[in-house]
């Protein structure tokens, strides 16, 4: 799936969106610096493989919280992980680096990537790309999840 073809799920699903173009941005810096609209709303993802290449994570926090490998890897009884190659997002998310989003998950057919989101984010809104590091679309946290969840991927929320 592309970008327009996320956008015209989202609205074959009648999920309310706000839509908005901008330069492309690779980091959550650029992001900041692009003045990006509703920034409040900005998130950070990252796509992580265990060190067998068997089990795939998408994490997708608030974009100015502290991140923690070994952490995360304790905590959740992971393997030791590390952020996957450019080439491993293409074939799970079909996306390139710097525009991982977890609306990508709906292009892993085979739902072995796991969804993990911020909790902080439910109740509100959030910011991913549309595929694509040259636009924004603002949608409800509690949306996302579902999206992802009623397509199969694995959903786990994360404080």
């Amino acid at each position: 799936m592309d970008k327009a073809g996320v956008l015209k799920y989202l609205d074959s699903l009648g999920i309310e969106y706000e839509y908005a173009e901008h330069i492309p941005v690779f980091t959550v810096e650029e992001a900041v610096a692009a003045k990006i609209p509703h920034p409040e709303c900005g998130a950070k993802n990252l796509f992580l493989r265990d060190d067998k290449k068997k089990s795939f994570y998408l994490l997708t926090l608030r974009h100015d919280k502290p991140f923690d490998i070994k952490a995360f890897s304790e905590r959740y009884g992971t393997r030791r992980l590390s952020f996957a190659s450019e080439e491993l997002l293409r074939e799970y998310l079909g996306v390139g680096k710097g525009s991982v989003t977890p609306l990508g998950l709906l292009n892993d057919e085979g739902r072995k990537v796991a969804f993990y989101l911020d909790a902080s984010f439910l109740g509100g809104k959030i910011h991913v790309h549309p595929m694509e590091n040259d636009a924004s679309v603002y949608l409800s946290a509690d949306d996302l999840a579902a999206i992802i969840k009623s397509h199969g991927n694995p959903v786990y929320f994360i404080d």
